[in-house]
Parts: structure tokens; sequence; C-alpha cells
């Protein structure tokens, strides 16, 4: 009771919050809880190269303590330096798509400009298209913001590519949003040009704004990936990306929007600066490492990129090999997701879980990205050294024949 003699009780929590998922992050509880027991926790759940012995290149730290020596520690444009804006539109322009700066937006990391597009364009009770493994960040977004996910297909037998006659069986009179994440987390995949004009095709048919998540665009192993503006510079798309993966720096927050050029976006582009304003300004010294990163030495993306190559290779002939579990080749980033031939009743979660308890090795559930739980699906991050990994799949392979002969 408290002094007005009124019962004190728990607070309630918001009721969107119970909508809210993320489980890239949210299983590292039960990681925490195996670590209790004594048994250490190998974590192959999220995309960090840092965390795996990966760091920036010099320049851009070089740059960003610079900007802080010189007294770059104050609040900043909401939009973000123009030196920086400029950058991103140059590199835009190298790459095959003309834009101003005014249309470019630095953000908190890929993931606030994600969020602030949303907001932007859906209201309540919108539908956004996403893909079929999707990252998670998305559908938690429309979670907070009451919009409706509809998840279209990637084919796993056609290399984890979607399919655009089921996207656009799936459009309603209420869909604003088509989400592109290319090259793809979490399967690994890069769609062709000929996949991505069909998807810009059904997007123009129905009046739908692209998102194009193109973070992992300078991670494809055979080099980087084409813009997908490239392919219609009038197309109605906002494209997005960071340092945090192709220039290692993840927890700089150190992030880009690009709202396409065509006129019929400047309503969108105008609610997102007026949404940007509300929260100030991304990280100010991070943001001087941006002009560093897209106008200097980019040599280490090779090296990344072949580091990558050798690890996707091993980790699908090793899972790949593995009985009962089947694994398409990644072409871009650092994830994988094989698939399991579960017993019935069981679930991915249930595998991964089990896996964790058994193992110590913490990978991601593919329910969690919106795949069927009897998909038996699950995404690993092979960012460890070679040497890791092969330990890591000796132990998956050993775990998966006890689990499936169970």
């Amino acid at each position: 009771m408290d002094r007005m003699g009124n019962l004190v009780g728990m607070i309630p929590a918001a009721d969107r919050v119970s909508r809210f998922s993320y489980a890239i992050r949210n299983i590292v509880g039960e990681a925490r809880a195996v670590e209790a027991t004594g048994r250490a926790v190998r974590y192959m759940n999220i995309g960090d190269p840092v965390a795996f012995g990966f760091q920036p290149p010099p320049h851009l730290i070089e740059a960003a303590t610079r900007a802080m020596r010189d007294g770059h520690n104050g609040y900043l444009s909401s939009v973000g330096i123009l030196e920086g804006r400029e950058a991103v539109a140059e590199d835009y322009a190298a790459r095959g798509v003309t834009i101003s700066p005014d249309r470019v937006l630095l953000t908190t990391g890929t993931s606030e400009g994600i969020e602030l597009a949303l907001t932007a364009i859906v209201n309540p009770g919108d539908e956004v298209l996403v893909p079929c493994p999707t990252y998670p960040l998305y559908t938690a977004i429309l979670a907070k913001l009451g919009a409706v996910p509809l998840y279209y297909h990637t084919d796993p037998e056609r290399g984890w590519l979607p399919e655009p006659e089921h996207l656009a069986s799936l459009v309603t009179p209420r869909t604003r949003v088509l989400v592109l994440i290319d090259p793809n987390n979490p399967t690994g995949a890069v769609y062709p040009p000929d996949v991505r004009r069909a998807l810009l095709a059904v997007a123009a048919r129905y009046n739908l704004v692209v998102l194009a998540d193109e973070v992992y665009g300078d991670l494809g192993y055979q080099g980087s990936v084409p813009l997908l503006g490239t392919l219609d510079q009038d197309a109605l798309i906002i494209s997005f990306s960071s340092l945090s993966k192709a220039y290692l720096a993840p927890g700089w927050r150190a992030g880009w929007m690009v709202v396409g050029r065509s006129p019929r976006l400047d309503d969108v582009l105008a609610a997102i600066k007026k949404l940007a304003d509300g929260r100030l300004c991304s990280p100010g010294p991070m943001q001087y490492g941006i002009p560093a990163a897209l106008r200097g030495d980019r040599s280490h993306q090779a090296r990344f990129q072949q580091a990558l190559l050798e690890r996707a290779t091993l980790s699908h002939q090793r899972l790949s090999a593995i009985p009962g579990m089947r694994c398409v080749m990644p072409q871009a980033a650092f994830y994988a997701m094989p698939w399991v031939a579960l017993p019935p009743g069981r679930t991915d979660e249930h595998f991964v879980l089990s896996l964790l308890r058994e193992t110590g090795i913490l990978c991601v559930h593919g329910s969690g990205f919106g795949l069927p739980p009897e998909r038996g699906a699950f995404r690993i991050v092979f960012l460890a050294s070679p040497a890791e990994l092969a330990s890591v799949y000796d132990d998956i392979a050993a775990f998966t024949a006890r689990y499936l002969a169970a």
C-alpha cells in the first residue's frame, strides 16, 4: 500500500511490446543461463566482425578521433554533416546512381534509417512486404507501428531467391512498401538482375515504395553488388547502408539513407527529415568516418571478401555433409541458413536450444526470421577463423546425429 492507502502493484508495459521480438538478441538470455552452469558458449548468433578479431581500417579510426580532438563533440545537423552526405552522393554517383546530397541523411546505423522510413510511410493497419526469411528488425518495427508484415517466399531450392509472382499475389489496397534485403541477411543470397527487375516491376505496378537494404553490398564474394537503383534511377527506392559491415565498424552506428530522386518521394523525404529532427542527430564524431571511408583506401574489402569466401565455402561443405541437413552456398556476407529434417513434433527452436545446452554453440532458429518452426532452419554466423569453424561444425555434426537418432 502507498501512503494514500492505494494498492501498489507492477506497472504494466505497453501492449505493443508484447508484439516486439528480435530473436537474434532475445536468445542470448538462454546462452547466459548455459554460461551460469559453467559451460563456455560459442556465440554464432550476431554478425559482428569485431567480435571475431576484425577491426576498422586505421584511417577511419583516425578520422573519428581527429573529429573528437578538433572539438566536433556537440550536436550536429539532424540530417548529418554536409561532407558526409556529399561523400555518400559521390559514392552513389560512382556506382551509377545520381543523387543530390539533400536527399541523403546520416543515421544511427542502417537500423535507424529503416525505422525512420517505415515510420514516415506506413500507418497502423498498412501492409509491408518482407522476405521470408527476413531480418527481424523489420517485423519488430512494424509491430511497434501497428502495421502488418506480408511474408513473400524465397526458395532455398533456387538459392533463396524470391518469387515475384508470389509476391505480387500478396498485394492488397493496404500494401505500401516492398522490403528488399540484397545481399540478403539471413541467407547470404544475391539476387540476379532479372529477379531484381521483376521485383521492381511489381513495385511499379502497385505503387510501392522499395526499401533497399544494401548494407552488405560490398561483401559479395565476387566483388561489390550493384545498387538496386542502377536498374531504374526514377524508381521509388530508398537505399540504406552503413560502416557496420563492409567497413568493420558496427559499434560506431554510422549509417546513411538515400531517398531516390523521384519527386513522388518528396513528401516522404520531408517526413523523414521531420522525424530526424526529433532525435537531434546521429553520433557526431563517427559521422566523420563516413567521408574517410567512402573517399579513402578500401583495400581491406578485397581481403575481407576473400576471408568470407573461404569461410562460406567451408561452412557450405561441412554443413551440407551432415546427414539430415542441407545448406545453400552463400554468395555474400557472413551468414548461412542450413535446415535439418526434424523428427515429427520438433521445432527449429527446440533444435537450436538443444544444440546450445549440449554443445555451447549459439545459433538463431529460423522461426525467429519468419520461417515455419517445423522447417528446421537456423542461421549461423561464420566470422570465426576456419579452424574454429571446423571445430564448431564437428560438434554440430555429432549433435545432429544424436538428435535425429533420439
